[in-house]
């Protein structure tokens, strides 16, 4: 079976149907007023064309070591930067007598297309009645004058070129340029009058993806020349209008699990009507954790197993632990009896991290038995304080591994309390390269991009207050590798799924701040070009990861940890990414006439459930994204019961899958699922309780 349906790739979408076909329905349909906004992309969305092509960068290790097998990093972290030669939208891809023709390999991978070694991407031939506005964009121009439909759906100035003129590439491309600069223009005016501030200066293109190794930690080998890069607005603060960057998470959004209960249809799933802020409410008011109280007794006749273990099933989600440098930590850390130094609070965290990864998912341990590793986390408990005051590299290390030792125990709010205190030491570190050693900038960097990591993924489902470290992002540079005696390494320096999610965390945050930043009506017909940008980076993300990293798109679960959670985390991606075209349907059933909505909704259930046809896959994942993956779970479960009760939402579905019945068991199963999450988290309780009513509620609406 087709991990697609329809048989598309992410980025052949609505490009089949035709003007007259939209605009008779699309038009029609404005998107409640509930969850999300849309906002024209910044030139942040498309990357610097430069002579056609793009610079391809080394692999991390191999800029400093030349350790690792040759992949592209900007074929990972720049995939949505990378070359856009004329036009953003899913319409432009090349097609063939108005259909977009199928490799034979399409039915498995989604996302194979083809390949062109053409350096510009010529349109079409179109009429000469076409204005310059819908030749850019290769849009099929209705001819309207003074302005045709598309160019006053844009409020774009419309002109028609006379007969004859020719333009060759280049005249394209400027076109297409200062069409984009004169509609940043239009949106800043529109933006000052309407009392909205928005940045004056234009965002940085690379966005900050696309370093090289000359420019780690934004300094070249000349430090000196370098000047304190301290936020306009101060240390910890952070506003999107002063770091102009759409690759962070936005103050206010709607795209956390529990403003689904609030959509048409899947309001009517619950008994009563639930805060958004409840979650975050009962991790505030949970108990702590009693066992740190207690004096530490530490057990270290295993040690070497989960010293193994760590780097062997842990580092690799993390990577900001040197393989090259552990044993002289070590042995400073036996020195001291493993009672002082961040030497010492670094091994009883790397331990405790090891043998939590030996024993699977926390959610099968026996309820009220110690969790495997916390004796070593208590020892490191203890330490930490001596690490509180002191603003060292290291120091922030041991905060940043506490916090992941937290996140295994499914307590979030803890977890973000340390990484308060670690993004205060970044910050205080980063202000002038000359406070960061030069043998420790690759960890700082390691870290500073773990800590955005997590507070992204916080920040996703709880409304917390910002941190300020994402103000440093343009000016960190990406990992590229330790360097190190390879005789003295206890494992390998694993990098690319760190770096693969890097790139992936910044599209997620550019979903929330493009389609769910603010509470506005949008149409189905403002979203499409938005979407259909999202889209096509997943897809030059996922074409991007190197070989080993590249997952299937079968419909099987993958024996590789890694592969798997990248799969799940694509799904997800995707699911939001569609996600408002369900919220329009939903709202108004006439909407899914419009081919290109169906079509969306098609996409968006399909990746939903994907994600959730395999429940126990999720486990892959348990040690970094237990928590943020149930509610992520959550959501799609709530997307698809939605979708059960609607007529022609309803009807996709079961296009979807071999049987009807095939539904009530993915749904049975992740019931059965979050409800082993319960004991482990008050706001995973309430989640599983939602969820098990909503189940009910959905059975007795479609047997009444």
């Amino acid at each position: 079976m087709s991990p697609f349906s329809n048989g598309d790739s992410p980025h052949s979408s609505t490009a089949t149907m035709t003007a007259a076909a939209s605009a008779s329905v699309v038009g029609r349909f404005p998107l409640p007023n509930r969850d999300f906004t849309i906002e024209v992309p910044s030139p942040q969305l498309l990357g610097q064309v430069n002579g056609g092509g793009v610079h391809s960068l080394k692999s991390p290790a191999s800029l400093k070591s030349g350790r690792t097998p040759s992949f592209s990093r900007e074929g990972i972290l720049g995939s949505a930067q990378k070359a856009r030669n004329l036009s953003q939208s899913s319409e432009n891809r090349p097609e063939s007598n108005g259909m977009q023709k199928a490799s034979s390999d399409e039915g498995i991978n989604p996302l194979k297309r083809r390949n062109t070694d053409a350096g510009v991407d010529y349109p079409r031939r179109r009429a000469t009645i076409a204005c310059e506005v819908c030749r850019s964009r290769k849009s099929r121009c209705d001819g309207t004058k003074p302005k045709c439909k598309l160019c006053t759906e844009l409020g774009a100035e419309c002109i028609y070129r006379e007969p004859g003129i020719k333009l060759d590439a280049g005249d394209k491309l400027i076109l297409e340029r200062l069409n984009r600069i004169e509609n940043l223009l239009q949106m800043n005016m529109v933006g000052h009058s309407n009392g909205i501030g928005m940045a004056h200066d234009s965002p940085n293109m690379s966005n900050g993806t696309a370093l090289s190794g000359d420019n780690l930690m934004g300094i070249g080998s000349n430090a000196a020349n370098f000047v304190s890069i301290i936020p306009s607005g101060g240390l910890g603060t952070w506003s999107a209008t002063a770091t102009n960057n759409i690759s962070t998470m936005p103050k206010v959004h709607t795209n956390a699990a529990l403003h689904l209960l609030q959509w048409p249809m899947i309001r009517d799933l619950v008994s009563r009507p639930y805060d958004p802020q409840i979650l975050l409410q009962l991790e505030m008011a949970r108990e702590p954790l009693h066992s740190l109280a207690k004096t530490p007794c530490v057990d270290l006749s295993n040690t070497n197993a989960y010293i193994e273990a760590y780097f062997d099933r842990v580092n690799i989600w993390y990577a900001c632990v040197n393989p090259y440098t552990w044993r002289s930590h070590y042995r400073i850390a036996l020195s001291n009896g493993f009672r002082e130094g961040p030497e010492s609070c670094i091994v009883l965290l790397v331990l405790a991290l090891g043998q939590a990864s030996s024993r699977g998912s926390i959610s099968r341990i026996v309820p009220h038995e110690d969790p495997p590793g916390l004796q070593y986390f208590t020892a490191a408990w203890s330490l930490l304080p001596g690490m509180m005051t002191s603003n060292s590299v290291l120091a922030a290390q041991c905060h940043l591994l506490a916090a992941a030792y937290l996140f295994y125990l499914v307590r979030p709010l803890e977890a973000w309390n340390l990484l308060c205190t670690t993004s205060t030491k970044l910050q205080l570190l980063l202000m002038a390269p000359s406070r960061v050693p030069a043998d420790q900038r690759e960890l700082i960097e390691r870290i500073y991009w773990n800590s955005l990591l997590f507070e992204s993924d916080l920040l996703a489902e709880l409304d917390l207050p910002h941190s300020g470290v994402v103000a440093f992002e343009e000016n960190v540079g990406l990992p590229c590798g330790f360097e190190g005696d390879e005789q003295e390494a206890v494992g390998r320096d694993e990098l690319w799924y760190f770096l693969a999610e890097i790139a992936l965390r910044r599209l997620l945050n550019r979903v929330s701040q493009l389609i769910y930043s603010k509470d506005s009506m949008a149409s189905t017909t403002s979203l499409e070009p938005v979407v259909a940008e999202l889209d096509f980076q997943l897809t030059q993300w996922y074409e991007s990861l190197p070989l080993p990293l590249q997952f299937p798109f079968t419909r099987t679960m993958l024996p590789d940890p890694v592969q798997t959670v990248l799969r799940l985390r694509f799904f997800a991606c995707r699911t939001i990414i569609y996600r408002p075209y369900i919220l329009a349907v939903l709202d108004n059933e006439q909407a899914v006439l419009d081919p290109s909505v169906r079509e969306a909704c098609t996409k968006c259930l399909e990746a939903s459930i994907r994600q959730l046809e395999h429940i126990t896959a999720h486990h892959a994942g348990h040690m970094p994204y237990l928590w943020q993956g149930a509610l992520s779970i959550v959501s799609q479960t709530l997307l698809v019961m939605g979708a059960t009760m609607s007529p022609s939402l309803s009807s996709i579905l079961w296009s979807l899958v071999p049987h009807r019945e095939t539904i009530d068991q993915i749904i049975n199963d992740v019931v059965i699922e979050i409800e082993r999450y319960a004991v482990l988290s008050p706001s995973l309780s309430l989640s599983a309780e939602i969820i098990k009513e909503a189940e009910v509620r959905r059975r007795t609406y479609l047997s009444g």
